[in-house]
């Protein structure tokens, strides 16, 4: 599929899938599209001719001649070879400093914490030998990413303090730069730790899911009371003491929820303007996103992109994660292709030290890796999830959507599919959504921002 066409909200869109190019187009065009192929005016115009009438016809007819002439239409197929060191260059490490919690939340996918195993709290010991590990296996790549995860990570901060210390001087001694970032449900957050985290340029994401009932259904206390009032002061306090920079709010949505676009906008209200929410990821529960939620949940995407657009040119705009996309100069096509890096680049490193793919491998049958100390041990799983890339994926060869969404979650296609090679089908249909409404977003904004003849 080398062109996709498609309709958000009063937009009219039509991706060439090669080149990239995205054109905002009228009616005539779109019903066009539906047969032209680039050589066939004349059936096209035998077709259409009792709706649009033959001048009208062969002059948008002409106009997508000379888009082709361009190769903005039906461009040739993209080569692009994906070569990798014979040795993987480790990037980032995601440091599950607690496997433990201070809430409940009914969908976690660690266990409320412990992963499927006992609860537990990483050593220093451990942490110091992960910023070694990621050194010692990073080569010349000199940036490099921490992310300090659990559970509720700020219930190991002594251990974090630890770390950020010897990050910090290992810095000074191998000339690494690290990016430092924390995920937290922010029950714990103070005026000290907010100091902590902002003095060391420690990036937040921080777990918010958006009007209070919501958030407190899916995320109350152990004695199931709700956590939205605490946690909502406490974030908006630490976002406010770093000017609302180098944060995100990150929400999930259920299939109790479906209308999530009212939980975004709420926490765009609250003044929050980094959010990102993302679908629940659940398998034969009560709270999952079934293949019938998908048309409500387009509609929703569909109401999101209107709002946003409409915030963003009043000037009382926020970002959203999936429709930050930059048409001209977002990432090479080959990391695109490529994906996230799981299981070659990034790892997760357990209390223990245990290496897995990425967070949400932990405990998996079949995915450790190693450990910090002794290193990669099964040796041909980074081979395997490099190998996993968009390209020697069956069912992502044709789809449009190729070289936008790297392929899918490696950990959503094994959980559904026990191959990492099967994207999740759900996940696949609304990140083309969002990509559908991404897109026609920088269309309308090019289109306003465009100057006047």
């Amino acid at each position: 599929m080398n062109i996709h066409k498609f309709r958000v909200n009063d937009l009219s869109v039509l991706l060439d899938v090669n080149s990239g190019a995205v054109h905002v187009i009228d009616e005539i065009i779109y019903d066009i599209m539906d047969f032209f192929d680039g050589t066939n005016d004349a059936a096209v115009i035998e077709r259409l001719a009792p709706a649009y009438g033959r001048e009208a016809l062969a002059e948008a007819l002409a106009e997508l001649h000379g888009l082709m002439e361009q190769q903005l239409l039906f461009a040739p197929a993209v080569e692009v070879p994906l070569t990798f060191r014979q040795q993987p260059l480790v990037k980032s490490l995601c440091l599950h400093v607690a496997h433990d919690c201070n809430l409940r939340c009914g969908y976690c996918f660690a266990g409320t914490g412990d992963f499927g195993h006992e609860r537990g709290l990483m050593s220093r010991e451990v942490g110091e030998r992960a910023v070694d590990f990621i050194i010692d296996n990073s080569g010349p790549r000199r940036h490099c990413e921490i992310d300090f995860f659990g559970g509720e990570p700020l219930l190991n901060l002594d251990v974090v303090r630890h770390v950020v210390a010897y990050v910090r001087r290992r810095e000074a001694e191998t000339g690494k730069i690290f990016k430092l970032t924390l995920t937290t449900n922010g029950v714990l957050l103070n005026d000290e730790t907010d100091r902590f985290l902002n003095d060391n340029n420690i990036s937040l994401v921080l777990s918010l899911d958006g009007r209070r009932e919501v958030h407190d259904k899916m995320r109350p206390f152990p004695n199931g009371s709700g956590s939205f009032d605490l946690i909502a002061a406490k974030i908006r306090r630490v976002v406010d003491s770093r000017q609302g920079q180098n944060y995100f709010l990150r929400g999930t949505f259920t299939a109790y929820n479906l209308d999530f676009a009212a939980d975004v906008l709420s926490m765009a209200d609250m003044g929050f303007t980094q959010l990102s929410v993302e679908p629940v990821v659940g398998k034969d529960c009560d709270y999952e996103i079934k293949e019938e939620h998908l048309p409500e949940l387009f509609r929703q995407y569909e109401l999101l992109a209107q709002q946003y657009l409409e915030r963003k040119l009043a000037g009382k705009g926020f970002d959203f994660f999936h429709f930050n996309l930059d048409i001209n100069n977002g990432p090479c096509l080959a990391k695109r292709l490529s994906g996230c890096g799981a299981g070659h680049e990034y790892f997760a490193v357990t209390p223990e030290g245990d290496l897995y793919p990425c967070h949400q491998f932990v405990g998996r049958e079949g995915y450790l890796l190693g450990n910090v100390f002794d290193g990669v041990k099964a040796t041909d799983l980074p081979d395997t999830f490099r190998q996993a890339h968009v390209l020697n994926k069956a069912e992502c060869a044709s789809c449009w959507a190729r070289f936008y969404c790297s392929g899918g979650c490696h950990a959503n296609a094994q959980l559904f599919n026990n191959d990492i090679h099967k994207p999740y089908k759900i996940g696949c249909e609304l990140q083309k959504k969002r990509l559908e409404c991404a897109l026609a977003i920088q269309a309308a904004l090019a289109l306003h921002n465009r100057p006047m003849p």
